[in-house]
């Protein structure tokens, strides 16, 4: 892959680290209570840029091997299904055991986009807030065995 392409994407991972980082707090008093207005608004941020993040290594990755991006009105998940299958370079992105959480935190994402606040419910989110750390993990070690791989090729 091209050393540019390359840093960007290093560069958007470094930045969901330092998310994750700096949610610490928060993602520590989720584990602690049910949130209140202010605290679920702030956990539905966090949720909507960790997603964004992820979204933009995968727009990085399938224009560079696809030479273009999905378009129309649901392009977010039509970019997401191409993250689970092999592309040009016979690799896929993510792993298919990874699929339906990430289709979790897209819907998340969609509905902070076209909601009002007050909208937000914490049984809708406790599950990806709570498990952020964790499925962040997984989805770094993909994504870094891709690039790996692709030195490879």
């Amino acid at each position: 892959m091209d050393n540019n392409i390359n840093a960007k994407i290093i560069f958007e991972i470094s930045q969901i680290d330092k998310l994750i980082c700096e949610a610490e707090p928060l993602l520590k008093l989720c584990k602690l209570k049910e949130l209140d207005f202010i605290e679920l608004s702030a956990a539905a941020m966090v949720l909507h840029a960790f997603y964004n993040g992820i979204e933009n290594v995968l727009i990085l990755i399938i224009k560079y091997f696809e030479g273009k991006l999905p378009n129309g009105n649901k392009w977010h998940m039509e970019l997401l299904e191409k993250a689970f299958i092999p592309l040009r370079n016979e690799k896929q992105i993510l792993r298919n055991d990874l699929q339906e959480t990430m289709e979790e935190y897209l819907k998340f994402r969609h509905f902070v986009r076209h909601a009002y606040s007050h909208k937000l419910k914490w049984e809708q989110m406790e599950y990806l807030i709570n498990s952020i750390k964790n499925n962040w993990d997984n989805i770094k070690e993909n994504l870094n065995l891709f690039l790996e791989d692709d030195k490879k090729i």
